[in-house]
């Protein structure tokens, strides 16, 4: 095997992405590649710093299929992959995903190689949508090996690490100074000199100079990382994703699934009940009235109070059977936080393909907002629905607030009243105010 010729193919390949496929080229560039010892690395890995490869796995690869590898191991590191796992069952996480990188590469036209599962039904998911969709006794072998976190830990501390052995320098103690004069001493000849030794001359436990060249050559298997090192990683890759998605827009070669993922996962990750929070706080009515108070507090003075005029607000809820009931139940509980602060009469409704006959349902300020018991849903989705009956109300709310995965034909026209969409997925919304709920 002439490593040579494989690392020539891993330069070409990485320079092939580069030019055909820039966000992805950028990714990969930021990944030193090296060699891995095969008895930890059977095809490819990636601590989230550095690309190891197994050379018996590239020499088989064709240079399509070695792009295919190259992408699939930045992609887990621009995706933050190694800081993501939290609870869950190594195994299994890393199955998710890699479920969920592969279609991705595979509509950007890549070669997957041979035996490397494509899940069509994981498409637009995220790892951890893929996760609890995996069956515990799945025996499927994930694609590579991760080597930033290991199955006993959640990566805070190193366990998957040896401890030192005998003969290591760290378990050795510290010489005396006497005695490391000593040592000095029996490094060079008798005069001084330093000793002439061939490095080719047989030494125990070396073996041959080439032995050692290879052993020196192939990586051990690193370390895990640990929180900290997982944080400013997680920083650093979301900063080179930017750049790379921005480099690849500039020259027009960003689009498609690839494109919708990055701007995705390049919102800002304000928590959504602030942002909720935040937008409706923002339409109460505040405002300082001189009103004269009542004669019986004997004060002619006249000094202006705030006082808050009760806001009007309507609550959208997909019933389609995309949102789930856990889901629904937190949305309305921070709702219901966000309503006893603000002096808001909530009016409520359900939609999925059509509006639920038993609806609305009406919450004054003093009335706790709880989901109601019997809510139809689970068909399909429509949102005019909901726009048509706003529009035949009394009154026209001061904000709609619609809680939706935005699967589904959004009307063309913006209402004359602010809209704010809490969407659960990566849909985009023409108009009005998106919220990134999961």
């Amino acid at each position: 095997m002439d490593i040579s010729k494989i690392e020539t193919k891993l330069s070409a390949a990485r320079t092939r992405l580069i030019l055909d496929k820039p966000f992805l080229g950028a990714l990969v560039l930021r990944l030193p590649m090296r060699e891995a010892d095969p008895s930890w690395c059977k095809t490819t890995a990636t601590d989230a710093r550095t690309f190891y490869y197994n050379p018996e796995y590239i020499e088989a690869l064709s240079l399509d299929q070695t792009q295919f590898v190259l992408a699939h191991e930045a992609l887990h590191c621009a995706l933050s992959h190694f800081a993501r796992r939290q609870h869950r069952i190594k195994r299994r996480w890393d199955l998710a995903c890699d479920f969920a990188i592969n279609p991705l590469l595979v509509k950007d036209g890549l070669t997957p190689p041979p035996n490397v599962f494509i899940m069509r039904n994981y498409d637009g998911m995220t790892a951890e949508e893929i996760y609890p969709l995996i069956d515990e006794n799945d025996e499927t072998e994930p694609m590579d090996n991760h080597v930033y976190d290991d199955s006993d830990s959640d990566g805070d501390k190193p366990q998957g690490q040896m401890p030192p052995q005998k003969d290591s320098p760290d378990n050795q103690p510290q010489p005396e100074e006497g005695d490391r004069q000593d040592e000095q001493k029996q490094e060079r000849g008798q005069g001084g000199e330093q000793s002439q030794q061939s490095p080719d001359d047989d030494q125990p436990g070396l073996g041959s100079q080439a032995d050692v060249d290879e052993q020196a050559f192939a990586a051990p298997q690193p370390p895990p990382l640990s929180h900290q090192e997982r944080e400013d990683l997680s920083v650093q890759w979301k900063q080179r994703m930017a750049g790379a998605a921005q480099q690849a827009m500039q020259a027009g070669k960003l689009d498609g699934e690839m494109a919708r993922m990055v701007d995705f996962l390049l919102q800002p990750e304000l928590p959504w009940r602030n942002l909720l929070a935040h937008y409706m706080t923002s339409i109460a009515r505040d405002d300082y009235s001189y009103t004269r108070p009542s004669s019986r507090r004997g004060d002619p003075a006249i000094y202006p109070s705030l006082r808050s005029a009760q806001i009007d607000i309507v609550i959208a809820l997909d019933t389609s059977g995309s949102i789930s009931a856990g889901e629904m139940q937190e949305f309305i509980s921070e709702v219901d936080a966000v309503k006893g602060q603000l002096r808001a009469r909530i009016t409520l409704h359900c939609c999925d393909a059509e509006l639920a006959s038993n609806g609305p349902w009406i919450y004054e300020p003093w009335e706790e907002f709880s989901k109601p018991e019997n809510m139809q849903g689970g068909g399909g989705t429509a949102f005019k629905p909901i726009f048509d009956w706003v529009d035949r109300l009394d009154r026209r709310p001061d904000l709609l607030v619609y809680f939706t995965d935005a699967e589904g034909h959004i009307p063309e026209t913006m209402p004359a009243y602010p809209v704010i969409w809490l969407v659960k997925g990566k849909k985009k919304v023409p108009w009005g105010q998106r919220i990134q709920l999961n």
